[in-house]
């Protein structure tokens, strides 16, 4: 199969993969009702993805690549630091609170092995945040902000995004509107500007 074709088949496979996970849960849910879903083989969903945790964690490493990419191109468009910062909160925020985002926080909530809690914690760390160090890094560079890069990446998240995660996996807060986002992501900044910002 060539790649293009591959690439296109897996991405059939792995939507009929998040709305089996919107209707039926990561337990309730089978390989063979993916292969159906998606109409592919059983041995292809196997071959390529080893069982249903290796077909979730070529999820979570899809979504972070996604995420990783579009911040990276929202960072590197930026010229001024302050400006990417200003952008950064109510993208990150829909991308953190999608409802790919929020189905694959339930999928490692339910997954008794935490394999795909790891995996889910190793991709966010390792392929996004150190993107959101690096504009911090610009911003303490620039002297917009004073404090180590990392520490201040950690705090902007914090108060960024706060419990939305674990409620809206709950299902305790349904999706934010852009006004919603905004109005956080503008909140946090000024925020971390009180507390980190050079006078």
């Amino acid at each position: 199969m060539r790649d293009d074709a591959k690439a296109q088949r897996k991405a059939q496979i792995e939507a009929a993969a998040y709305d089996l996970l919107a209707e039926k849960g990561f337990q309730n849910m089978s390989m063979l009702a993916v292969a159906k879903a998606a109409k592919a083989s059983n041995e292809t969903l196997y071959r390529w993805y080893g069982d249903k945790v290796g077909l979730f964690q070529a999820l979570i490493e899809t979504n972070a690549d996604r995420v990783a990419d579009r911040l990276t191109d929202r960072l590197t468009d930026a010229t001024d630091p302050k400006s990417a910062l200003t952008d950064l909160g109510p993208n990150l925020l829909a991308m953190l609170l999608s409802d790919r985002a929020v189905a694959l926080n339930q999928a490692a909530a339910s997954d008794a092995t935490g394999t795909l809690g790891k995996v889910l914690a190793e991709q966010g760390r390792g392929k996004v945040f150190p993107l959101i160090v690096d504009l911090f890094k610009r911003l303490t560079d620039n002297k917009v902000l004073t404090g180590h890069p990392v520490d201040l990446a950690t705090l902007y998240v914090d108060l960024l995004v706060g419990d939305l995660q674990i409620r809206r996996a709950t299902g305790a807060l349904g999706p934010l509107t852009d006004s919603v986002m905004t109005d956080r992501a503008q909140k946090a900044e000024a925020r971390l500007m009180t507390l980190a910002g050079v006078s």
